[in-house]
């Protein structure tokens, strides 16, 4: 059954559209990979679904609930979270209140900060740490576990790999069956295309704004991807 589905969806930033009657579905409890080009829209479709970006045609349904007109704290509460691309993480704050914030909606789950820290040590060892202090791969874990303390049944992961060391990225990557056993379903927009498809069941590609490309995430071939991804024709 699908948790998340998007219908149709158009999506603007002002006069420029970014999404062109984008439709996709994600199963819950499943992970599903959205890869593509840098400006394939991969980032405002996760933003559409957080609420961030309004769509002006289709539909975002949570749990067969139009989000039409919910607003994005509401969308977390309600167990969407998302983990931004950039981290986002509050520089002022430490570790610990970072992760605490996180936890504001208080929605009931197996998330604490125990289990954050069991997930990943190195927070724990830094709990009282300024975030500003943190490198790239602490912060992006920072990032990580504080969208977990919400409980979220949906987890928006917006380029985890961005800017780290393929060694860190598989670190936190590890993390991703743990956090799918708790029950969480997970959509990942990633341009470490291997990466994303490893760890996903499904699989979109998009280009310019539109699905190029679906199915299972180890049934697609690298010629089918990489024209998708480009836009090219499949030769064989």
């Amino acid at each position: 059954m699908a948790l998340l589905e998007i219908d149709a969806v158009d999506a603007f930033y002002g006069d420029f559209q970014a999404l062109f009657g984008l439709t996709l579905a994600v199963d819950e409890g499943h992970a599903v990979a959205v890869i593509g080009a840098n400006g394939a829209g991969k980032s405002t479709l996760l933003k559409a679904v957080a609420g961030s970006v309004p769509t002006r045609s289709g539909c975002v349904r949570f749990d067969g609930t139009n989000l039409a007109d919910v607003l994005s704290h509401r969308r977390v509460a309600a167990g969407i979270s998302l983990v931004p691309e950039g981290r986002r993480i509050f520089n002022s704050l430490s570790v610990e209140e970072n992760l605490r914030v996180g936890a504001f909606c208080e929605r009931p789950g197996p998330w604490t900060l125990p289990k954050v820290y069991e997930n990943f040590p190195m927070l724990e060892r830094l709990a009282k740490r300024s975030a500003a202090k943190l490198s790239g791969g602490e912060q992006q874990a920072l990032a990580i576990g504080r969208a977990l303390m919400n409980n979220p049944r949906l987890l928006l992961l917006d380029e985890v790999s961005l800017g780290l060391a393929p060694a860190i990225v598989k670190s936190l990557y590890a993390v991703l069956p743990n956090i799918r056993q708790e029950g969480t379903t997970v959509l990942i927009v990633e341009q470490d295309v291997n990466q994303a498809l490893a760890a996903s069941d499904m699989a979109y590609c998009l280009l310019e704004g539109k699905v190029s490309l679906s199915g299972r995430a180890s049934e697609l071939s690298r010629a089918a991807i990489s024209a998708a991804y480009f836009g090219s024709e499949v030769h064989t």
